[in-house]
Order: structure tokens, then C-alpha cells, then sequence
């Protein structure tokens, strides 16, 4: 089941329910533009959807494993820290805008702070939330078939 995260109510009560992601790891990214190629080689190059998918794994149960939507994605700014260090989770920050909702791999930001920020950072219209510990471990979950 998905929880979107409209209020600010929503937001505080979804953050202490992952304990602000501390201890936890981006597993999986997957994007969905909504823009194709045919069968005829037509192309449709409007970015209908701008659905970016996200697979969160944690160190705690209930839930182990958050997969967040963000639809009506604005920007990804993905900056894997490379193999030499480590890349967990110590806390987030999450804001909810009027237009937007933000979400950055670094806790007490502000809006300002997270269009500034050099590492990772998610702005989109808006967020779902499910638990999914069936997908805890190695395995890809975003698979093509």
C-alpha cells in the first residue's frame, strides 16, 4: 500500500517511522520519462511521466526496506561516493515546499541548503512511500526483463 506524503503531518510522521534514514543505503534507482521510439522508429520525446523510484534499505525492521516514488520529477542529483569509502545513510532532510518536496542524503538542511548541496538530492511534485522488506538483500529488484 503507498502512503503519499502531503502534509506536514505526513512528512514528521514518515521520517520518525525510518528514523530519518539513519543507518541505511540507497540500494536501487530507476527512472521512468514517459518518452519513447516505436516500433516505426516515431519517437515520443515528452517526458510524460518523470517517475524516479528509489529503493532504501535500513539497519532496523518495521519497515527494513522503503521504496519511495517521486512523481513529477524536477531534478536527481546522484553523487555515489566511490568504492574507497563508504556510502551508508546517517540522517536525511525532507521539506515540503507548496510546488515541491525535497530529499537529500545529508540531515538539517534547509530548501537553499539542498539546491546547494554536492551530494544527493531528489526535487519532485510529489512522494509515495510503501514498506518493502521483500526486497531486503542483494538482489535487483528493478530487473529488465
Amino acid at each position: 500500500m503507498w502512503n503519499e506524503i502531503k502534509s506536514e503531518k505526513d512528512l514528521k510522521s514518515f521520517m520518525d517511522t525510518v528514523c530519518g534514514f539513519h543507518d541505511s543505503c540507497i540500494k536501487e534507482i530507476k527512472y521512468i520519462s514517459g518518452a519513447y521510439v516505436d516500433e516505426t522508429l516515431s519517437m515520443l520525446p515528452i517526458n510524460t511521466q518523470r517517475t524516479l523510484s528509489v529503493i532504501i534499505q535500513r539497519q532496523f525492521e518495521n519497515p527494513s526496506v522503503v521504496e519511495m516514488q517521486f512523481v513529477g520529477l524536477k531534478y536527481l542529483r546522484l553523487f555515489p561516493i566511490d568504492e574507497d569509502y563508504t556510502c551508508e545513510i546517517l540522517d536525511t532532510t525532507m521539506i515540503l515546499k507548496k510546488d515541491c518536496i525535497y530529499w537529500c542524503d545529508c540531515g538539517g538542511l534547509s530548501a537553499t541548503d539542498i539546491e546547494n548541496y554536492t551530494g544527493t538530492a531528489i526535487c519532485a511534485s510529489k512522494v509515495r512511500w510503501r514498506a518493502a522488506d521483500e526486497y531486503i538483500g542483494s538482489d535487483e529488484i528493478y530487473v529488465a526483463i
